[in-house]
């Protein structure tokens, strides 16, 4: 089932991921497809490693911990890329190679502190709220100018970038607004912080090119890959 779907919809997203870089003047290899696998079981991570797909995405630790102790071995970048709660920080950073979805100065410190411990550094990347949804984890805009540059000197962190998540809407002047809004903050944090890593991790199937427009350099995608999750 699978590996039908993705032999249909991978060129898909492939063509409208380069479609939309060079139509911003980019080159498509500057966009990462990360497939999310959330929800899916382990026929689809093996699906999707089968297809060529080696960065691949969940949203709670406990199916991380699942399919990365199922497919130890493979080649695969694994991402955490949904919201991790305090105290299983210690155990999202074990087992992904990038967490994506770092949203409050606490779980900062709590990572940086776990990876100390374990004398080892975690990729992460700082979520920013740049729709101003109530509803959405992160940083406010205001707050990731003042205190991501200091969190990302931490001990045990190695900050590769910024994440944020568009509102659910058609409407591309709300969500170029959205992503340009990231770009915009990369670029003020990398001025006064330069070893802070470039990646922007925004789009998933809706809005993927819009966020490339904007300068993406991850996008998140599941549905349009594999189906709706059962």
């Amino acid at each position: 089932m699978y590996a039908s779907l993705l032999r249909e919809n991978l060129p898909r997203v492939r063509d409208a991921i380069a479609e939309a870089a060079l139509a911003a003047g980019r080159d498509p290899s500057e966009v990462t497809l990360v497939a999310v696998t959330k929800g899916h079981p382990p026929e689809a991570v093996s699906a999707a490693l089968d297809a060529g797909l080696t960065d691949l995405g969940e949203n709670r630790v406990e199916e991380l911990e699942g399919k990365v102790a199922r497919f130890r071995g493979a080649k695969v970048r694994w991402h955490m890329v949904g919201h991790v709660q305090g105290r299983k920080a210690a155990r999202a950073a074990e087992v992904a190679q990038l967490i994506h979805s770092v949203d409050s100065e606490r779980l900062a410190e709590r990572i940086a502190r776990s990876a100390d411990e374990s004398q080892r550094s975690v990729d992460v990347l700082f979520q920013v709220n740049t729709s101003g949804e109530q509803a959405k984890y992160g940083f406010s805009p205001a707050q990731a100018k003042e205190r991501i540059p200091e969190l990302a000197a931490l001990s045990g962190l190695n900050a590769r970038g910024l994440m944020t998540m568009a509102p659910l809407t058609e409407d591309e002047a709300t969500l170029r607004l959205t992503f340009g809004r990231l770009r915009e903050l990369s670029n003020d944090v990398r001025e006064r912080f330069p070893t802070f890593g470039c990646e922007l991790s925004m789009g998933m199937t809706n809005d993927l090119r819009f966020a490339v427009a904007e300068g993406s350099t991850m996008v998140r995608i599941g549905t349009a890959l594999f189906g709706a999750r059962g």
